[in-house]
């Protein structure tokens, strides 16, 4: 992601399972959308009892936008002939908060390190362009405290600054969670900060 830029890029949903063959070896591809190192342990686990015959179920993930975090797994496979190439198509493809797994039953050919690096590199591309990749846009939430007699300026500048109310305690004291982009965080936050009896608190 470049710098000041919060838009990042990912998957939508599961892409559909790929079949990618190379002398008899068979590589089974897939892309998930995900948004914590937990949920990969669970998912290959679910592959390898989908595919009782493989060999090897290796993958890259990659996590974060500014300093994203990234681990590949080889399975098995040589050193770098599997992970790495999956990365590289993860970083080629400028996705992230993404797995991309890739199932190999052994077709009694050998493909050699080279092989290798090409098939998985070649499954977890076409994984990847049959996948729905979107754009997300980074957000940054904080909260407002404030008398319920001030609810109608407050309304006034989340409407008109299209805020997302994430979530709302409405009583005589009134506590609302906004979720604005992060270009106009310093914007959008003055503008109740500049205000009298209302508090603002930072969350994240």
């Amino acid at each position: 992601m470049e710098n000041g830029c919060d838009i990042y890029k990912t998957i939508l949903k599961p892409s559909e399972e790929i079949l990618y063959k190379d002398k008899k070896s068979k590589f089974y591809g897939y892309a998930f959308p995900i948004l914590s190192e937990d949920e990969v342990k669970p998912i290959i686990e679910e592959l390898k009892k989908k595919h009782p015959k493989v060999n090897h179920v290796c993958y890259a993930w990659q996590l974060g936008v500014k300093s994203p975090t990234y681990r590949t797994n080889d399975d098995g496979e040589p050193n770098n002939s599997a992970g790495m190439p999956i990365l590289g198509q993860i970083k080629s493809y400028n996705v992230t908060n993404i797995l991309v797994a890739i199932a190999r039953v052994f077709g009694g050919t050998k493909l050699g390190v080279g092989g290798l690096i090409t098939a998985y590199r070649s499954a977890a591309q076409i994984a990847l362009e049959e996948s729905t990749i979107i754009e997300k846009i980074i957000k940054y939430e904080f909260s407002i405290s404030f008398d319920y007699p001030e609810m109608d300026k407050v309304m006034r500048i989340i409407k008109q600054h299209h805020l997302e109310i994430v979530s709302k305690k409405t009583e005589i004291n009134c506590t609302y969670t906004l979720a604005v982009r992060e270009q106009e965080v310093t914007f959008i936050t003055s503008l109740f900060t500049t205000m009298p009896n209302i508090l603002l608190n930072k969350k994240t």
